[in-house]
């Protein structure tokens, strides 16, 4: 993993400084609310069947990313291996930061880091259906919705019976697009 860096953000391969603001973002209703319906994490008890990425600062394939000019945290993203030749891409970012094109600039700029050194030949997103703005960064970025699938979830929450949405991108997309 290396350093990357946008215009506005720096994308650093994630570390234990950084646990205090990752569990942070898990306390505030808004950012959990596709992921858990909205409850802060209860980080006494962790549920080992959550189906979201809670990291912690040790994980690897997560960036932390900060402002350039100030080093404020935004958020992170991650770009996690699915196979040899596939990643998923993930992002969660501090409410006070969203609209203002950070999670474009941020998942652009680890897709690209994906398919010109992390040797991917496909990088997937998922969310939910009714997550209209995660499915913009996605859109905005060059992702291509792939499929819509139903889950059923065992503690469903607000908007899930409207399912999970797939997004990717190729490596010939992304580069030849």
């Amino acid at each position: 993993m290396t350093v990357l860096q946008t215009t506005q953000l720096t994308l650093s391969p994630c570390c234990p400084r950084d646990r205090t603001d990752f569990m942070a973002l898990e306390r505030d209703p808004e950012v959990m609310r596709f992921l858990n319906g909205g409850h802060a994490v209860n980080h006494q008890e962790i549920d080992p069947n959550a189906t979201f990425l809670m990291p912690r600062g040790t994980e690897p394939y997560v960036w932390t990313a900060r402002r350039t000019t100030n080093d404020a945290f935004v958020g992170w993203f991650c770009l996690w291996p699915e196979s040899e030749t596939l990643a998923e891409l993930g992002y969660r970012l501090h409410r006070a930061d969203w609209g203002q094109g950070l999670a474009s600039e941020g998942a652009s700029a680890l897709v690209d880091w994906g398919f010109r050194s992390g040797g991917y030949e496909k990088v997937v997103a998922t969310t939910m259906a009714i997550n209209q703005a995660s499915r913009h960064v996605m859109e905005k970025i060059g992702m291509h919705h792939a499929r819509t699938v139903s889950v059923d979830w065992p503690d469903p929450i607000p908007g899930s019976e409207h399912g999970e949405v797939w997004y990717e991108v190729t490596r010939e997309q992304w580069i030849g697009g």
